[in-house]
């Protein structure tokens, strides 16, 4: 690599899976003194919050938020429905699987986990021999996640809610979609989710800080039969509160509410079908790009199948080490933040593209025109004409 000067000065591109870009939207709501609490448009503002993040999320049932990240729901969701010593299935297809898992056994619940490895989705016959040999129904609920942050692979929750139903298997299907809210389709009541976690800090374009459990009446049925659940994780004053401070037990995230208010208005503004159909326009791009680089044979996708990959963001791997080594001249050369491969057996060779939220098809190829640098940068091996592949993909 030749010794450049640097070309960083200038506003920054995070291009990582979370915590996404923040709108300036979003920004300027959240950018004011704090609020009366007691009283007034903080308060005022909080049914039409609820009824369009439920709109979001695709249901006309319940939803609790929490001063949390992602692992603050998961514990939120399994404390209101799991009892000490029972039983979950967690079907893993990648690091947040297992982490919802532990948390489930830190609650003292039991965890059946069938790992598919961090290349594979779900297969659903495996999934189908657990759930058949639970004659007794020991197993309570599901643990479902939609995409898997750290290997980009997405699930076929459709398919799992059709396997327990034709089983008549009871138990709860639970869905993470942190990574998927806002950027792949999903849809909770449509879908036959009965509990659904997500967080402010991806496809929310919300800054980190604020999560939600979504539940229908079969959840709350099992909540009301639980023996006990922490006073602050309880989600029964959070979705039907008497007063504002039981929506949050506590002092309320008040910057968060403006800034997600303002989210919410730029999703429904541009419309949820569209908003779908633009992270798929802008996912099938970038593939088309890594598609040109991967003929050079250094470059591979995580998940093969692009039926299976996430339209929020793509796992990656470069071979001899050098995801790390792109990723670091990305950042320090050019200003472009990429993601690393979390939870991936290579670290130095995985590496993540965020493309969820806020990004616009321009912002997609300054993120891919960043990485052609670094890659010529680098002489990583590569297929040549990406670019165009990319520009053709948009223009069709």
């Amino acid at each position: 690599m030749k010794n450049q000067t640097s070309l960083v000065h200038g506003r920054e591109y995070l291009a990582i899976p979370g915590p996404s870009v923040m709108p300036d939207a979003v920004l300027q709501a959240m950018h004011r003194p704090s609020p009366n609490i007691y009283d007034g448009a903080l308060i005022e503002m909080m049914p039409a919050l609820t009824q369009d993040l439920k709109r979001v999320a695709g249901t006309q049932h319940e939803v609790a938020i929490y001063i949390a990240n992602g692992h603050g729901t998961w514990e939120a969701a399994l404390s209101n429905v799991i009892a000490p010593g029972e039983t979950v299935l967690a079907p893993a297809s990648g690091r947040f699987t297992h982490g919802w898992a532990e948390m489930a056994e830190g609650i003292g619940a039991k965890v059946d986990l069938i790992d598919f490895g961090l290349s594979s989705p779900w297969d659903i016959d495996r999934i189908a021999e657990a759930l058949n040999a639970d004659k007794e129904h020991k197993i309570k609920a599901v643990l479902a996640v939609h995409v898997d942050t750290s290997t980009s692979i997405r699930n076929d929750i459709p398919a799992l809610r059709a396997l327990l139903d034709d089983l008549n298997h009871p138990a709860l299907l639970m869905a993470d979609c942190i990574a998927s809210m806002g950027c792949d389709r999903f849809e909770m009541d449509a879908w036959g989710v009965d509990v659904t976690v997500t967080a402010c800090q991806k496809g929310l374009m919300t800054p980190a800080g604020t999560g939600f459990v979504f539940f229908n009446d079969k959840a709350q049925a099992k909540r009301a039969a639980m023996p006990r659940v922490s006073q602050y994780w309880d989600w029964q004053p959070r979705a039907n509160p008497e007063l504002f401070y039981q929506y949050f037990n506590g002092t309320a995230p008040t910057h968060h509410l403006y800034g997600l208010r303002a989210a919410l208005d730029l999703i429904h503004g541009e419309g949820l079908e569209n908003v779908w159909a633009r992270h798929e326009r802008l996912a099938k791009a970038i593939w088309a790009a890594c598609d040109v680089w991967a003929q050079g044979g250094a470059l591979h996708f995580n998940v093969a199948d692009p039926t299976h990959r996430s339209h929020a963001v793509t796992a990656l791997r470069l071979t001899e080490g050098r995801g790390t080594p792109l990723r670091n001249y990305t950042e320090k050369q050019l200003g472009l933040t990429l993601g690393i491969g979390l939870g991936m057996e290579d670290w130095d060779g995985c590496f993540r593209l965020g493309h969820m939220g806020h990004v616009n098809a321009q912002m997609i190829m300054a993120m891919l025109g960043g990485m052609e640098t670094a890659m010529a940068a680098l002489d990583i091996p590569r297929g040549q004409g990406a670019l165009e592949a990319v520009a053709a993909t948009l223009a069709t």
